[in-house]
Formats: C-alpha cells, structure tokens, sequence
C-alpha cells in the first residue's frame, strides 16, 4: 500500500474528529473545516505549521519519536491509534528491501500438533487462532461448529483459508449470524486497518482490502475511515442457526511462538443460557463429526 498515502489520509481523518473545544481552543461557526486546522494541531504539537503540513503530504521518513507523539497527543490518539501512526513511520523509513511487497508463498502455514491439541484441550468454548487478514487458521471442534457458515461458505466459494472478513462483508448469513452487525463489520475493518499499518507490504492483505472494496460499498465506507484498534477483550452477540442466540466474552492473546497470530477463546457466562446452548453445540458438532467419520 502506498505509505504517503495512507500516512496522509489517516492524519487527515483523526485531524477532523478532534473539535476545537476538545483541546480548549476556540470553535466558532464560521468554521471551513471539520475538527482542527492545521496550524492548530501544529501549534498543539509544538512544530512550524510548513513541517506539520510535510507529515501530512505522508512524508514520516526520519521523524522522531518524539514528535510523533507530540502529534499523538496534539490528535488525542488512543493506543492503537498512536500504535498505528508508529508503524506507518517504520513502514516510510524502511530499506528497499524491507518495503518490497512480499510474494505469497506456496506453503500454508500448518499449526504445530502440540497447539492443536491446545486448542482440541479447550472443550467448553469456540477457540481458534487467527492472523491480522481474518483467516482461520486453525480451531478446535466447537470453534469449527460455531463458525459452520464461515467454513462452509469458503469451501463453496474455494477460499482458503476460511475468512472472516469476507464472512462479513461477502456472506449474507452474516447478517443473521452477528446481531450487532454493524459494530462487528467495524471491528473487522478495524482489525484489517491495523494490520495493514504493521504488515504494509502484504500482498495478500493487499488482494483481500481490493476484493472487499470491489464488491462491498460497507467495507469501502469503513475502510475509508481509517479506524483502527487493539482488539483483547469484550462481549459479542450472535445468532447460531442451531442453538440460537448467544452473549460470549472473548480473550484475544497474541501468540508468543507466532508473531502476527492470535488465539481467542469464546466463553460463556457460567450457569447462563448461553453457557446451555455451549453445551447444546458441542454434542451437535460432536454428532456431525461421528456422521462424517462413518
């Protein structure tokens, strides 16, 4: 992705949300931009408006710690967002080498056997591990039940591995699976921005945001926004075309052994309905698999 770019559109995109009120300065109705002035934010950051104004043409090649997180905090930037804006500086001062677009390689990434009994290990909750792309990558039999629709839709549409992004936007049993829809397409969105800022050259997150914003006007909107975020913990809701409705928390632990992966369990709240319909979905997919096997 071109770096100048994204450099440019995401300070530009955080400069309109902050409100002059918000940093104590004067708002006023004759406004002509939304949020902050450039000479505002340079002022805030304590740099010449002319420099302020090169960062953003998208030009971070050799700017310093230090004013980069003068500009964080003359933009109010949260922790990913200052994460974000880090990455995007390393990206623009990397060697040719570092920044040629990578090739995609032939060999699939396989789990070793000792984290699929891992995950196989987790018997009350969906668990499965993820890259920054969405792709599952690998999960344990709950997990494989719970997003039945996300693996069957890639085996029909001979994607692989299975994606939750393209789930989201490209699968209209989304909808009937995420009951907040709208929040969880900007969480993945989200979740894609950022692993575009820490893996600019991936080619295959390259091809994934193109298709998406080919055949998807939701995901173009939300990719244009340059939201971004650190993705741990919460709540989500869902609706399962087998056991129904269900509130689950979830963990999201990056994997020390894999940099870039992450493992999330799903758990449900003890002696709750959602704990029940669990239960409900394991002796289902446990049933299927005894099916298949026969």
């Amino acid at each position: 992705m071109d770096n100048r770019a994204e450099v440019r559109e995401f300070l530009v995109s955080r400069r309109a949300k902050i409100t002059p009120e918000q940093t104590g300065l004067p708002g006023g109705s004759r406004r002509r931009v939304p949020g902050l002035r450039r000479s505002e934010v340079a002022a805030l950051a304590d740099v010449s408006v002319e420099y302020y104004a090169k960062l953003e043409r998208g030009n971070l090649a050799g700017v310093s710690p230090g004013v980069l997180e003068s500009v964080a905090r003359a933009l109010h930037l949260d922790d990913a967002e200052r994460a974000h804006l880090l990455h995007l500086a390393q990206a623009a001062d990397g060697t040719e080498a570092l920044t040629r677009p990578r090739r995609r390689t032939a060999r699939q990434w396989t789990p070793h056997r000792s984290l699929q009994w891992t995950l196989d290990a987790v018997t009350e909750g969906p668990a499965f591990v993820r890259n920054g792309r969405m792709d599952l990558l690998a999960a344990n039999q709950l997990a494989r039940a719970f997003y039945h629709d996300v693996y069957h839709g890639a085996g029909r549409d001979g994607q692989q591995p299975p994606n939750l992004a393209r789930f989201q936007f490209l699968d209209p049993a989304s909808h009937s699976f995420y009951l907040d829809w709208d929040q969880a397409a900007d969480i993945t969105v989200a979740i894609l921005r950022t692993e575009a800022g820490r893996a600019p050259h991936d080619k295959d997150l390259h091809d994934l945001v193109g298709e998406l914003s080919t055949l998807s006007d939701a995901f173009r909107i939300r990719w244009g926004a340059h939201n971004v975020r650190h993705h741990g913990t919460g709540v989500k809701r869902f609706h399962h075309s087998v056991v129904g409705d269900l509130t689950l928390a979830y963990e999201g632990l990056e994997m020390a052994a894999e940099p870039g992966l992450t493992l999330t369990i799903y758990t449900a709240e003890p002696a709750s309905s959602s704990e029940e319909s669990l239960r409900l979905l394991a002796s289902w997919a446990a049933t299927e698999n005894a099916h298949s096997a026969s």
